[in-house]
């Protein structure tokens, strides 16, 4: 079971990193989608992966307490959805804004700011008169 839930982890991280590496605003927006999915899946499984024992002790129960998940784990994941899902929200919006305002929605570097001036040290500079 870990590895199967480790396996969908690393995949779906790949895929998100993937998306966020590519030059369309949407893609972006998705890559953050997939890479907000695998970490709450990781946090999940950081609570023990286990099948049908609820998250919290009952004081009259026989079963063994390492049988029991860690409900902080589940916690933190339902924090993690709502900020998620407002940040999407922003970034969507804020995609939207530069993909009315430009047209498209490529990421793309404008050309005046690939060309990086020429740098000026200490010996390009011209010596002042020395005038005593």
């Amino acid at each position: 079971m870990e590895f199967l839930v480790a396996s969908a982890v690393g995949a779906i991280t790949a895929a998100g990193i993937y998306l966020i590496l590519r030059l369309r605003t949407f893609a972006v927006v998705l890559g953050m989608t997939m890479l907000t999915y695998a970490i709450n899946a990781f946090l999940f499984a950081t609570g023990r992966l286990v099948v049908n024992k609820p998250p919290i002790l009952l004081g009259h129960s026989n079963i063994n307490p390492a049988d029991y998940t860690d409900p902080l784990p589940q916690a933190l994941v339902l924090t993690a959805i709502v900020i998620s899902f407002g940040m999407t929200a922003v970034v969507v919006m804020m995609a939207l804004g530069a993909f009315i305002e430009g047209g498209d929605d490529h990421i793309n570097m404008p050309d005046d700011d690939r060309i990086m001036p020429t740098l000026k040290t200490l010996d390009d500079q011209k010596p002042e008169d020395e005038t005593a």
